[in-house]
């Protein structure tokens, strides 16, 4: 057996895995809509309403944004009767949003 090709890392398993587990979190945040939802839960909790205003889409397609958010762990919700209020779970995703700027920066 013989070790990476020139040019090449070798990249133990277990980072690997991690790898692919951050690539998942990176896809639920590739979405415009995901983006103003996060963008907008840095400053503090919302409600679905006011965040389906935000986005300008319909409730149902702004509560299946939510739902990718929240399954991988990036917000949280609460009921409050019958309003539903969202917040992040893992703030530092706003760091996300602020590479992003400086990448484009970087590119003008």
């Amino acid at each position: 057996m013989s070790g990476p090709e020139i040019g090449e890392v070798d990249v133990p398993r277990q980072a690997d895995d991690r790898f692919k587990r951050q690539a998942q979190i990176l896809k639920a945040l590739a979405s415009e809509s995901r983006l103003k939802i996060v963008n907008r839960l840095a400053a503090g909790e919302c409600s679905v309403g006011a965040l389906t205003d935000l986005v300008g889409s319909d409730r149902t397609t702004v509560s299946k944004h939510l739902a990718v958010l929240r399954a991988h762990g990036i917000v949280a919700d609460r009921r409050d009767g019958n309003v539903v209020y969202y917040r992040l779970l893992t703030p530092c995703v706003v760091n996300v949003l602020s590479c992003a700027a400086h990448v484009l920066s970087e590119r003008a």
